[in-house]
């Protein structure tokens, strides 16, 4: 009798309270909804998946793969292991395009979010915000070529920059378009096109602040900057925490801008002094002004993927916080 209750005991099915056997007590406390979810992970994220592995992830390792070989991108491939690392570290135009990677990414980063965080005090509290938020957002869609060659049209030496300074007295204006001058140029110009770009993310994030904080600090006498300091920042922290990202990826690939200046060298290429990691990368394997070198551009390909995951590592700790709710 005894093994026979034993034996019920053991195929009664499991109370509400209790899980059934070989289930962990995570999952039956799932609920019907979650278990759906879960079942269509595989079908709805696997295409994106297959695609980001195919478009990106292959990629990549083909270009590490290459940048351990000498090629010049037909033949068969000599391996030469890290040397070709070990080249980039004493080239001087690679240490010099990646020093001007560098400085566009702190400099000009460093001049977009101040004057993007300016821009959303005053227009916060400006008539017409939405129409001031959509002209300075506009550059953006523009190419940076256009820039380019604006810039190039309007600093050339009898060119309307120029031309001004000399109706006001200027009898000497600056050459502005000279190699010593010309990293300068075109990191105001990237600062330009990129701080409306920046300042409407930023001030989504200050939309969603309610109203009556600012009014707080408005009665307790708070300055623009106490609001930006005490308000806004820690309330659109992870907001900017996003924009310093985005700059970080950004920088790192500064092509265009840089190549449009290739005019004023006589031979088709930027001058050497304003050279980003992109575009010593790009001429290394496809200038056409010398034999391709594929295996020192993926090598300098690879050190600038490093560089920008180094980064943005180091922004996620040091932007990390405890999320505020309001």
């Amino acid at each position: 009798m005894s093994a026979l209750l034993a034996r019920e005991q053991d195929v009664r099915p499991a109370g509400p309270g209790h899980a059934p056997a070989g289930r962990s007590a995570k999952t039956s406390q799932r609920s019907p909804l979650d278990r759906q979810r879960r079942k269509l992970f595989v079908p709805f994220v696997m295409p994106a998946l297959l695609f980001y592995v195919v478009l990106f992830v292959v990629p990549i390792i083909a270009a590490a793969w290459i940048s351990l070989h000498t090629w010049a991108g037909a033949g068969e491939m000599e391996w030469v292991g890290l040397r070709n690392y070990a080249r980039l570290v004493r080239n001087d135009l690679f240490l010099q395009s990646f020093t001007n990677t560098l400085l566009i990414l702190f400099i000009v980063g460093a001049a977009i979010f101040v004057v993007a965080f300016a821009l959303t005090l005053v227009l916060r509290d400006m008539a017409g915000k939405r129409t001031a938020r959509n002209v300075l957002f506009f550059p953006h869609l523009i190419n940076a070529l256009v820039f380019g060659a604006l810039a190039g049209f309007a600093f050339n030496p009898n060119g309307l920059v120029n031309s001004f300074l000399r109706a006001i007295g200027v009898s000497d204006p600056p050459l502005w378009l000279a190699r010593d001058n010309l990293l300068g140029l075109v990191m105001a110009i990237l600062a330009w096109a990129s701080v409306g770009y920046y300042t409407t993310i930023l001030m989504a994030g200050v939309d969603r602040i309610p109203e009556y904080f600012f009014e707080d600090a408005a009665l307790a006498g708070a300055s623009a900057f106490q609001r930006l300091r005490y308000v806004i920042l820690p309330l659109t922290w992870d907001v900017f925490a996003v924009c310093a990202v985005l700059w970080t990826i950004t920088s790192v690939k500064i092509f265009e801008i840089v190549w449009i200046f290739g005019g004023t060298t006589g031979v088709g290429l930027p001058p050497q002094e304003i050279w980003t990691s992109a575009v010593y990368t790009y001429i290394m394997a496809f200038s056409g002004q010398s034999i391709p070198s594929y295996g020192m551009a993926s090598a300098s390909a690879m050190l600038a993927l490093l560089l920008v995951a180094v980064l943005i590592v180091l922004l996620r700790r040091v932007t990390r916080r405890e999320a505020l709710e309001f």
